[in-house]
């Protein structure tokens, strides 16, 4: 899982306009809100190697995961308003959210040991 973060964060600086492109319009900062979310992913995903910062930096995984959901939406309405394609990518990407926020709240657990 952390590494999953940490090149998800990565990717945010790589293809930064991807990412500015999917952004609510009724946010400010679009570029600067994919830097920030983009650190966040790299410094959570790190912060999930040692045990004693684990159950935290998972629960702000989570915390995140669903800050970001709007940004998931915006994507599957805009991919729809313009008959993209790939809209069935951005629908199945919503209930992948779920699954990123249960796979998180894994490691919520004081037992694990699993990164």
């Amino acid at each position: 899982m952390s590494l999953f973060y940490i090149a998800a964060g990565i990717n945010h600086f790589i293809n930064t306009s991807f990412y500015v492109a999917i952004i609510p319009f009724y946010l400010p900062f679009h570029t600067e809100l994919v830097y920030i979310s983009g650190l966040c992913e790299i410094v959570l995903g790190i912060l999930l190697i040692p045990q004693f910062t684990r159950r935290a930096s998972a629960w702000l995984i989570i915390i995140l995961l669903i800050a970001i959901f709007p940004a998931n939406v915006e994507m599957m309405l805009d991919y729809y308003h313009i008959d993209d394609p790939l809209y069935w990518l951005t629908v199945l990407r919503l209930p992948l959210q779920l699954v990123l926020i249960w796979w998180a709240w894994i490691f919520t657990k004081k037992t694990s040991t699993t990164v």
